[in-house]
């Protein structure tokens, strides 16, 4: 069967783009929410597939940028995949997650994220589930209490300045996390009737936010940053002055969240849910970038990678990866000598893309037989990579 072709919508096709998106994910915008829809599609790159002059399925592809180790990359959101039910099962999205990851490529965005409506099908393209989110649901009597912080919390505007200051400290100590622009805090951050506070010490320094609201006897944090466990205690105890107006409160954290060890009673709902997935585009590009684990490794430690990638063969090949005494050299390999097969792990795409953003350790991953290699090389591999808690706290 012969592919219809894909083709670069603009604004004039944003009517035809939006009665697509509505159809699929079963949601009416109103005339506000029309125009915030326009506004934000300004930032994308919309991919479609044609038959003459309708759109049978398209995808939104977001240039955006995400901390890995502290290091910021280029990244490619995927968003809004949606077809036309008479089109389906005829290949047109296989078609366009391909055409997006030779864009991503060419834009030198080494590394994609998107939220999947389904994990195997976007498994079988290379991508992998590589962030969870944890959910509180916490009785507001847990924290009500005197924390001891030193400082005061204030509430605040839109002061995106001030938040970004807090949320990029934050943000640098996990991997994943976005390089938030003013435009993604004016339409993706902020929302109406949430309020905005933020914790400051004795030296009116800023050491931490909260965006919540309140409503129906429930609290709810849209999001929780702090750069200091001061900030934190200044946090918790604010929380705990609404208990005339809620008994629970609802809040989406990092896994390793400490606030269970601070409560007297964390025996209360924390539930670990999968949330986005995750793709390296281009192996040699993001291996070359990559920030290594400094300390750790022997000054000859080499493992090379052996990486398959059904969907994308640009990226199949061997890379070695060698401690120097300036950091580490990636090369790429032709031939291996008899002594260098076992320097060699062999790995999927999804698994080298899990391992490199932290969401599961090479070991853990060889005890499933997901990679494949020496115990020793796997070893070496361990000390190359951060260890750095992966976390998304955005959506798209």
């Amino acid at each position: 069967m012969m592919m219809k072709p894909i083709k670069r919508l603009s604004a004039a096709d944003y009517d035809h783009i939006f009665e697509l998106s509505q159809f699929a994910f079963q949601y009416t915008l109103s005339k506000e929410e029309r125009k915030q829809k326009q506004e934000e599609a300004q930032r994308h790159v919309i991919w479609g597939v044609m038959d003459g002059g309708q759109i049978a399925a398209k995808l939104h592809l977001i240039p955006l940028s995400c901390y890995i180790n502290g290091q910021p990359f280029e990244m490619g959101g995927i968003s809004s995949v949606a077809t036309w039910p008479e089109y389906r099962r005829k290949g047109y999205a296989k078609e366009l997650l391909h055409h997006v990851l030779i864009q991503m490529r060419k834009k030198g965005q080494t590394i994609s994220f998107l939220h999947p409506f389904s994990v195997p099908f976007y498994r079988k393209f290379g991508w992998e589930v590589v962030f969870t989110n944890k959910k509180y649901e916490l009785p507001l009597d847990c924290v009500r209490k005197k924390w001891n912080g030193k400082g005061y919390v204030e509430r605040v505007g839109k002061e995106i300045p001030l938040l970004q200051s807090i949320y990029s400290a934050f943000a640098k100590g996990y991997t994943g996390m976005l390089v938030r622009d003013e435009k993604w805090w004016e339409q993706r951050v902020f929302q109406k009737k949430w309020e905005v506070v933020v914790a400051k010490n004795t030296a009116q320094e800023a050491e931490g936010y909260i965006i919540y609201k309140v409503a129906g006897n429930e609290l709810t944090i849209k999001e929780i940053v702090c750069k200091t466990n001061n900030g934190r205690k200044l946090l918790l105890e604010f929380i705990g002055n609404h208990d005339s107006m809620a008994e629970k409160v609802h809040v989406t954290v990092p896994e390793n969240d400490p606030i269970p060890l601070l409560i007297d009673e964390p025996r209360f709902t924390q539930i670990i849910k999968p949330y986005f997935m995750a793709r390296i585009v281009d192996v040699w590009q993001f291996l070359k970038r990559y920030p290594y684990e400094k300390w750790g490794c022997e000054q000859s430690a080499s493992v090379i990678l052996h990486v398959e990638d059904s969907f994308l063969p640009e990226n199949n090949g061997l890379f070695q990866l060698k401690r120097t005494g300036e950091g580490v050299s990636v090369d790429v390999v032709k031939d291996v000598t008899k002594a260098e097969e076992k320097l060699i792990i062999h790995c999927s795409i999804q698994w080298l893309t899990a391992m490199f953003l932290g969401y599961k350790r090479p070991k853990e991953l060889a005890q499933l037989s997901f990679i494949q290699g020496e115990m020793s090389t796997i070893d070496h591999l361990e000390q190359f990579i951060a260890k750095q808690q992966p976390f998304f706290a955005d959506f798209f």
